[in-house]
């Protein structure tokens, strides 16, 4: 299976360009025989929108936007990210799964930070789900930015059965180091590490450049494999088309060596998060 991370600089509030720009890159990938394109979060509107969130809101349900993908998506899978109006009113910042003319799945950003130069709590309405779905690849769940570094959140996709997670981003890059890295970007990867190598999953992280509103974004996309070893990685700061194929025989070798899929006690976590729960109220 051939992956494609676009790690790119939306134009912030231009949907017609960026959406040129995401049928350019999926014309680039087929040539490549590339079988999963992903683009980081909001890619067809940018990040820091503020008072343009209403003015580039997308019902995927009704839109030419989103048509114009689907028509695109013959033989090839394509993950992308949107502001998602799903009444009136109510806007996501969500992330689609589109395959074969057909959206198979849309995950809405469950956590939105909203603190120092976050302001998505004020912009979103929150999801509510963490759902493994099926795609031609094999079951697979998503998540946008904050949503992994809540760690609880890949467990829900873990026990779901997703043998790949997918994770778009709008990541800045903040700290500094002694490689060549920010120290936010060495926490994406611990991260991807981690979730990995204990689910025995793919992990597929596509995160954007460029800067807007004063935020540099820091890229450094990443794919890691199930036994938690990092396969493959984008440039920091700069643009990049990085494609990469994935042997998705790994999971299963890996889960027999390391099964803690076999062993894992869900129903028991279930029960300790329902007391905990429970004592909180109390």
């Amino acid at each position: 299976m051939k992956v494609g991370l676009v790690q790119i600089s939306s134009c912030l509030g231009d949907v017609q360009k960026n959406i040129n720009t995401h049928l350019n890159f999926i014309e680039k990938a087929k040539k490549k025989n590339v079988d999963l394109l992903i683009f980081p979060e909001l890619s067809l509107t940018g990040y820091s929108l503020k008072d343009l969130t209403q003015d580039v809101a997308i019902n995927p349900t009704d839109s030419d936007i989103i048509d114009r993908l689907k028509a695109q998506s013959h033989g090839i899978s394509i993950v992308f990210g949107f502001v998602e109006e799903k009444r009136r009113g109510l806007f996501f910042n969500s992330s689609a799964f589109i395959s074969e003319e057909k959206i198979i799945h849309i995950h809405r950003k469950v956590f939105l930070p909203t603190y120092g130069m976050f302001e998505e709590g004020k912009l979103f309405s929150s999801g509510n789900n963490f759902q493994t779905f099926i795609t031609p690849y094999g079951p697979a769940g998503m998540m946008i930015c904050y949503d992994f570094l809540h760690y609880g959140a890949s467990y829900l996709l873990f026990v779901g059965g997703s043998e790949i997670i997918l994770i778009i981003s709008a990541a800045p890059g903040r700290g500094l180091t002694n490689r060549e890295s920010f120290a936010s970007s060495h926490m994406w990867e611990l991260m991807g590490e981690a979730i990995s190598r204990f689910s025995s999953s793919f992990v597929i992280y596509c995160n954007r450049v460029g800067f807007e509103e004063g935020i540099s974004f820091a890229g450094g996309s990443f794919i890691y494999n199930p036994a938690g070893k990092l396969i493959a990685k984008a440039p920091y700061i700069d643009e990049n088309f990085l494609i990469h194929e994935i042997n998705l025989d790994e999971i299963r070798s890996t889960r027999k060596k390391m099964p803690y899929k076999r062993d894992e006690k869900a129903e028991i976590i279930l029960e300790a998060l329902k007391r905990i729960v429970r004592n909180h109220e109390n």
